[in-house]
């Protein structure tokens, strides 16, 4: 039975690699990777470490003035043309970005079930973040099987009527992969990230990793971020800022405008996921606005400093390795402050998101969904950090 696992962004293509790792040592399902056309290159680019490739790619969506109505109307019949050819027993998506809400519309069209790896994240706010939390919240009532990350992302679906018998809690296939990478120790392959890597053994510097890409930070938010890094240099002589920038234009104009010629501030362009999960290690702390780095730094006890006004991943704030902070450059400089300064670290060395098997157990539950279970051991839910 063929799966076809869905990816149209490259944090898509990371948490789906653990899953089609996993999926060959099932008797019967097999992955097939389809890439939506969504962000061209970067799928290939992210499943590239994990020896991967992708199976089939639809046609890249013709994009004239980038809404998201635009993208939609593009993929959807690529996507229905694929599945009426290839009819995949399942479709899984993963999160909440335009490919999952287009693919789970055209499963659901076409009688084939939706899996959702990560459901029930919430944050109950349809405006933040925009416009994932209206994705994920449509996406829920679509999809036949529920992989939820943790035991806050069940309760949400259970809240929302959905049958218990229709969610598993596997954890966050996104540790699977921070693992898969990490152990593999490859060396910095970015020139800006070897170098920065290199001072820092020479200077005795630390490093402060920070991203900001969300739609919702575009503009005076992430002009308050900016002015808190270019403040954070000037008052710690001992830090040195890496900003690897999402691709998107207006961004890196913002950023490179804002931190160009800035002792101690390098900005580069995205880094290739092993670079990224290198930097984690190495950082002393993060600033970010992405959901993936909250639950991936927790893998390295990199404490993390949320530049959100809302986030749907509670499970790091609880366990002390995050903090929420939105953007307001006085709160963030106090939580980084308190990061440099020692007093605060994870109450817990233990990620909240998972132990390392998301995916063997999401692999049981599909099989299980289309009455094909494999005869290994099933693997008990991840246990709750506290």
């Amino acid at each position: 039975m063929d799966i076809m696992l869905l990816a149209g962004t490259r944090p898509e293509a990371v948490k789906l690699a653990p899953l089609a790792l996993a999926l060959p040592g099932h008797p019967v399902l097999r992955p097939v990777i389809v890439h939506s056309g969504q962000h061209d290159g970067m799928v290939e680019q992210a499943l590239a470490p994990f020896g991967l490739l992708v199976d089939d790619r639809l046609p890249t969506p013709v994009r004239r003035n980038g809404g998201q109505a635009e993208l939609v109307a593009g993929l959807l019949p690529s996507l229905d043309g694929f599945l009426r050819r290839r009819s995949p027993a399942a479709v899984v998506v993963q999160g909440d970005t335009t490919t999952v809400l287009a693919g789970a519309l055209a499963a659901f069209w076409r009688g084939i079930p939706v899996v959702h790896l990560e459901a029930g994240l919430r944050t109950h706010d349809l405006a933040a973040p925009f416009p994932e939390e209206g994705t994920r919240q449509m996406v829920s009532r679509l999809a036949a099987l529920h992989l939820a990350p943790t035991g806050a992302a069940v309760a949400a679906l259970l809240g929302e009527g959905v049958p218990a018998e229709r969610i598993v809690l596997t954890g966050n296939t996104v540790v699977d992969a921070v693992e898969h990478i990490a152990a593999r120790g490859r060396p910095a392959q970015d020139r800006a990230l070897a170098a920065a890597e290199l001072r820092l053994l020479e200077q005795g510097r630390r490093l402060v990793l920070v991203t900001s890409h969300r739609r919702e930070s575009w503009g005076k938010p992430l002009q308050r971020v900016l002015s808190a890094v270019r403040d954070l240099v000037r008052r710690r002589p001992d830090v040195e800022v890496l900003f690897p920038v999402h691709p998107n234009p207006a961004l890196r104009d913002q950023v490179t405008t804002a931190l160009s010629g800035v002792p101690r501030i390098t900005v580069t362009g995205p880094l290739e996921y092993p670079d990224l999960v290198r930097a984690l290690r190495l950082a002393t702390v993060v600033l970010t606005d992405s959901g993936g780095i909250q639950e991936e730094a927790p893998s390295f006890g990199t404490p993390v400093v949320v530049l959100r006004d809302t986030t749907e991943r509670r499970e790091a704030i609880d366990s002390g390795h995050a903090r929420l902070v939105g953007t307001d450059p006085a709160a963030i400089g106090r939580a980084t402050e308190d990061v440099l300064s020692g007093r605060w670290r994870p109450a817990s060395p233990a990620n909240p998101y998972g132990d390392g098997k998301a995916a063997q157990r999401a692999v049981a539950a599909i099989g299980e969904l289309l009455a094909v279970p494999s005869r290994s051991r099933v693997l008990a839910p991840p246990e709750p950090v506290p």
